[in-house]
């Protein structure tokens, strides 16, 4: 049985679907499949413009997670052996993509916290005076919460302050095996460079890039871009401060981590290209392409919109009820609770434990709200602050990971390791924050005089 050719959802008078099931999912498939192929034409047309290429592969993959979220919901109405191969397939490709983009904004975390960390940066603002997620002024804009702008924010929900300084970018992407070799030779005075290769990060206390920091005066370079190697040269201009001992491990930890999340990242751009240059990815682009005409339903997606589809969204919805009751939320409405600190020197498996659930209510949050998408087609979004703040925790878990792993890195110097450590517990608190603000919201989608869609288990 294929689907129809509705060109949308029939709705009656009180905003529930009318017709059947099967057209009501036609429609949002046939919508989330147009919108994959526009995105992929914008990629392919991109070129070498980094950003375009960047919210192409973004638009890329939200499409096709949300196409996989819903194969998934509802997959007791469509063909289940194709159901199931094509989800496979578009997970495989949402990772795939997410990764260079995920390595980029992870590195550009962390030098913005290793900046603000040796006050190189302003004072960002306290937690009170960050953007709402919600109220009035959310509803006017004042709180737009958008991709761009949450990738330049630090955990607490406010837009990163970026200073930069320092030589230019050209030769910083040197790729090292691991170890930190950016620490004097042997006789070398305090602070000094051990050699002047590019990619390197010193430690020079009165450069010529650094003269008009102390006094506020930019320096020669101070018109670096914002991007990860201009924080770089933020990292770097950390090392010039004072001489205390994080300032010039943090600048060490800053090239550090910028030689490992720049191989990472490179091994991810190669991968993506060779994954969307492959035959695997045009198969699945051709099953995108003739999903964007007819879908292959089965027999139950005959039967009215509204009951049919309200079935398998309930059974998400008690899914993502049943892995919130299990996250202790008890203890994350108190701040300053610590836990995310627990286990802090053990085991990177024993971290990923405790976050673990997180990340599952995440993903479960995630599928509730496509599958309310697709029973109130241009609702508002439900939980929608609730998922940005869960991005939050999963973007500070993922940087304080990579800075416990460089810490890891054999033969660094103790500087470099306090910074990295200081810099690990940084992120650990973000975390933290992120789990206090998603109890808060969580509490007030599910209070009585709430409107979304979640009710309190």
């Amino acid at each position: 049985m294929h689907s129809p050719d509705p060109s949308r959802p029939d709705t009656v008078p009180d905003g529930t679907l009318a017709g059947t099931a099967g057209e009501a999912v036609a429609h949002y498939l046939h919508a989330q499949a147009a919108e994959f192929l526009r995105s992929l034409r914008r990629h392919g047309e991109s070129g070498a413009e980094t950003a375009a290429v960047a919210e192409s592969a973004r638009a890329l993959r939200a499409a096709s997670r949300r196409i996989s979220g819903t194969l998934h919901t509802f997959r007791p109405l469509l063909d289940a052996a194709w159901a199931d191969g094509l989800r496979a397939e578009l997970a495989w490709l949402s990772t795939t993509l997410a990764q260079e983009h995920a390595c980029t904004s992870r590195l550009s975390r962390l030098l913005d916290a290793l900046s603000r960390l040796s006050g190189t940066s302003p004072l960002p603002p306290a937690r009170g005076e960050s953007l709402p997620l919600r109220g009035p002024g959310a509803a006017a804009g004042g709180g737009d919460l958008s991709a761009p702008a949450r990738r330049g924010s630090h955990g607490n929900g406010h837009a990163a302050v970026r200073t930069a300084s320092g030589p230019s970018a050209a030769g910083d992407t040197t790729v090292a095996t691991g170890a930190d070799h950016s620490g004097p030779a042997p006789g070398t005075p305090p602070g000094a460079s051990n050699n002047g290769a590019p990619g390197r990060f010193d430690g020079r206390s009165g450069s010529a890039a650094g003269a008009g920091a102390a006094d506020g005066t930019p320096g020669p370079d101070a018109a670096v871009g914002d991007g990860p190697e201009g924080r770089a040269r933020s990292a770097r201009g950390a090392g010039r401060g004072g001489g205390g001992a994080l300032d010039v491990g943090a600048a060490r930890a800053g090239a550090l981590l910028e030689r490992q999340l720049t191989l990472a990242r490179t091994r991810a751009h190669s991968a993506a290209l060779q994954a969307l240059g492959s035959s695997r990815f045009h198969a699945v682009a051709d099953a995108v392409a003739l999903l964007a005409s007819e879908l292959p339903l089965g027999g139950a997606a005959a039967g009215p919109a509204a009951e049919t589809l309200s079935l398998p969204a309930e059974a998400a919805e008690r899914r993502l009820l049943a892995a919130v009751a299990e996250l202790p939320l008890g203890r994350a409405a108190h701040p300053y609770n610590a836990e995310a600190l627990f286990s802090g020197l053990a085991t990177a498996a024993a971290g990923e434990a405790q976050d673990a659930p997180w990340h599952e209510v995440r993903r479960l949050l995630r599928l509730h709200r496509y599958a309310q998408e697709v029973l109130h087609p241009g609702a508002d979004p439900v939980l929608c602050h609730a998922g940005l703040v869960l991005d939050r925790h999963r973007d500070a878990a993922e940087a304080a990971a990579a800075a416990a792993a460089a810490a890891r890195t054999p033969r660094i110097a103790p500087a470099t390791a306090y910074a990295l450590g200081v810099l690990h517990a940084d992120q650990r608190h973000e975390v933290e924050a992120a789990r206090f603000a998603f109890q808060q919201e969580w509490h007030h989608a599910t209070a009585p005089h709430a409107t979304t869609a979640v009710t309190a288990p």
